[in-house]
């Protein structure tokens, strides 16, 4: 446990490393308390209601504003910098936002205060804006008319005092950025600020951009983010402050963690109970009114309890809504390794035909010889699992969607990859379920013939692959020949990209199916397997795509029977000119 030092009965903080000399001030707790006494809500069915802070947002400006440190210069300026409050949606953050933005602008002390607002997009700009213009109309800010304190100007999204001072929404781009000298900037939902341009519209902002201020303060106020690669901004900030907190607490993660004096973290929510560990997520009930308690600290307050329990009784029936109720309800940072797909109760009821390998083989030449089907292929570079899936749509004889999967896999490193995967890999080669390539890469001449045997059993009208692999495949397909050099008829191949907008109507379409039972599959147990391990990742716009980097295992299978639904999608749909098509801009399935 780090030496902590109690400036006040409710107050300690860890000794500083330097000596700094520290100091508890209840005088600018009192200032910034007393001005939010002259607020308003902004919006909702609050708004123009006295702005009522609860005990954990008091809490909040004690010990950020309370703590004080003296400078160089013998001035008492406050100690912490970066205010961190990472808290599920509907707990009031944007309204705390918006009325610490106008504290800084009207009461914080600085000299032409000037007061930063940034935001992904327009629209979540506007929200924060349009909030604290409500706050400045509707109380005394506003006053006298012919000459009010502070006024707004909506054309340029500016807030403004009569002494000078500026609170403004700036666009999302970085650039030109570094002219202003902010006293406060308002980071508004950081978790939002995804890849390069994100990064360094935070770069910019934040450092060194204090030089020439006093006590700037940097106010990120966020929601748990959607980041299946953990590679954004806020994914970085929100780890930072989640190992600082449990540095304070004396549990560091790392040998390397430590503390950073300049951060006040505020976490809410289960990313923050339980960190990236799934199996710290998988044992808790997300059902326990408690925990949605210890998540939401104005639960029963904003958050109206009768509505939390009809999200939470519709999360239950769906993995969908299961998913956003983690994230926006619980405050979970979403990705494919921590909420799964589907359930694999759902795979075990849509099972078709016997499970023992013999009686299995015999059910599929008895029921789907000869039938149309669409082929689905997922390779893999050299190593690990290749598939293919073949997809039998409804036609004579046959009610309903069937999927018929076959894998590959090396047998060099079979043992090593039992005990990594826990799965019997050895064991499921004898049942049927998988085939065991010599040597230490997939045998693609296996995979070759199995799709020839496949045309010749089935009517196989096309398969899918993924472009990035298969070209050389897809020629000798194309271009088949039998040992005597004597061409053999062709597999009709297309390509199916794999980015989220080619691979979400599938994927879609596929849940659709299984949900309603009129997709089946010929039982196997490594394709169950691959199905117990799929994580969705969907993006702002609910598209949908199984990740393989985020799952909990292979994923092949179930990849390759999404491109083979997406193969048949476009074959069943573009019979007239299917090149032409593919070929024209924008296509997508």
């Amino acid at each position: 446990m780090p030496e902590m030092i109690w400036l006040t009965p409710f107050i300690h903080v860890p000794k500083p490393d330097d000596g700094a000399e520290l100091r508890y001030s209840q005088e600018a707790v009192d200032r910034v308390l007393g001005f939010f006494s002259l607020l308003v809500f902004g919006q909702n069915r609050w708004a123009g209601k006295p702005f009522k802070l609860e005990a954990w947002q008091e809490q909040l400006i004690r010990e950020f504003y309370g703590i004080q440190v003296k400078d160089d210069e013998g001035n008492w300026v406050r100690y912490r910098r970066f205010l961190y409050n990472e808290i599920p949606k509907k707990n009031g953050k944007t309204e705390l936002a918006a009325g610490l933005g106008l504290y800084h602008l009207v009461a914080d002390g600085e000299q032409v205060p000037n007061v930063g607002i940034f935001a992904v997009d327009k629209e979540n700009a506007d929200t924060l804006y349009k909030c604290a213009k409500y706050m400045v109309e509707n109380t005394a800010l506003n006053q006298p008319a012919h000459r009010p304190l502070v006024y707004c100007r909506d054309s340029v999204r500016e807030i403004r005092t009569r002494f000078g001072g500026l609170m403004k929404v700036y666009s999302s781009d970085a650039q030109n950025k570094h002219g202003p000298s902010f006293s406060a900037i308002l980071c508004d939902e950081l978790h939002a600020w995804s890849g390069r341009a994100g990064r360094q519209r935070w770069e910019i902002l934040t450092q060194g951009s204090d030089a020439a201020r006093l006590q700037q303060t940097v106010l990120v106020l966020t929601t748990a983010g959607d980041d299946p690669d953990r590679t954004s901004i806020g994914w970085e900030v929100h780890e930072y402050c989640r190992r600082i907190l449990a540095w304070r607490r004396g549990e560091p993660e790392r040998p390397q963690d430590t503390d950073d004096p300049e951060w006040l973290p505020i976490m809410y929510g289960i990313s923050t109970l339980t960190g990236d560990d799934p199996d710290k997520i998988a044992e808790l009930d997300i059902y326990d009114e408690e925990l949605w308690k210890t998540c939401n600290p104005n639960y029963g307050v904003i958050v109206q309890p009768r509505k939390f329990r009809e999200d939470a009784r519709a999360a239950k029936m769906d993995e969908g809504k299961e998913r956003t109720f983690r994230w926006l309800r619980l405050n979970q940072w979403i990705s494919t390794k921590d909420v799964g797909w589907l359930s694999v109760t759902l795979y075990d009821k849509t099972q078709i035909g016997p499970s023992t390998k013999a009686e299995r083989e015999t059910w599929v030449r008895e029921h789907l010889a000869g039938k149309t089907c669409y082929g689905g292929l997922d390779l893999s570079a050299t190593t690990d699992l290749t598939a293919f899936v073949l997809l039998f749509p409804p036609q004579e004889e046959l009610d309903t969607w069937v999927m018929l999967p076959t894998a590959w896999r090396p047998l060099a490193d079979v043992l090593a990859a039992e005990q990594k995967d826990h799965v019997p890999y050895r064991d499921w080669e004898r049942a049927g379920f998988l085939n065991l390539c010599p040597g230490d890469m997939i045998d693609y001449a296996q995979v070759e013939q199995t799709i020839y045997e496949a045309a010749e059993s089935f009517d196989l009208r096309c398969l899918g692959v993924d472009p990035f692999l298969s070209r050389t495949l897809i020629s000798r397909l194309a271009s088949p020949t039998n040992d005597a050099g004597e061409p053999k008829p062709a597999v009709r191949c297309i390509d199916i990209p794999q980015g989220i907008m080619h691979m979400s109507p599938p994927t879609k379409e596929l849940e659709r199916l299984i949900r309603a039972h009129k997709m089946l599959h010929v039982h196997n147990t490594c394709a169950r397997w691959c199905f117990g391990n799929a994580r969705c990742y969907v993006d702002g716009n609910e598209n949908q795509k199984l990740m393989k980097d985020r799952s909990f295992g292979r994923i092949d299978i179930i990849v390759a029977w999404v491109i083979a639904l997406a193969t048949a999608t476009v074959m069943r749909n573009q019979k007239l000119d299917l090149a032409a098509a593919m070929s024209r801009p924008g296509f997508s399935l």
